[in-house]
């Protein structure tokens, strides 16, 4: 249930707001509220993420998700193979989309 994918875009999502709720992160990542959770707990029992409750927070459900050194070289890690994987894509895109033109000039 975490793949590559979803663990790069947690991990992105929550490098850039950590205090960020799980309802918010499931709305981003169009995803259920207890999928989010899943992955979530997952990413902190692999020692990727840190969560902490805000100890002022006047909604006692609030968590800071911070990510971990291990986190940061997994997400740093991620973001290669999804480049790698994203770039793949685009130049199998570019070669279909020159066969249609050829196929559409004759």
């Amino acid at each position: 249930m975490l793949d590559d994918e979803y663990r790069y875009k947690i991990l992105k999502e929550l490098q850039q707001d950590p205090n960020m709720s799980q309802r918010a992160l499931a709305k981003r990542l169009e995803i259920s509220l207890g999928k989010t959770n899943y992955c979530l707990n997952a990413l902190i029992e692999k020692g990727m993420i840190k969560a902490d409750n805000f100890k002022n927070s006047t909604n006692k459900m609030g968590y800071l998700y911070l990510l971990t050194p291990k986190g940061i070289e997994e997400k740093i890690a991620l973001t290669q193979r999804f480049l790698q994987r994203k770039l793949k894509e685009h130049e199998t895109l570019e070669k279909e989309i020159e066969q249609l033109r050829q196929e559409v000039k004759t």
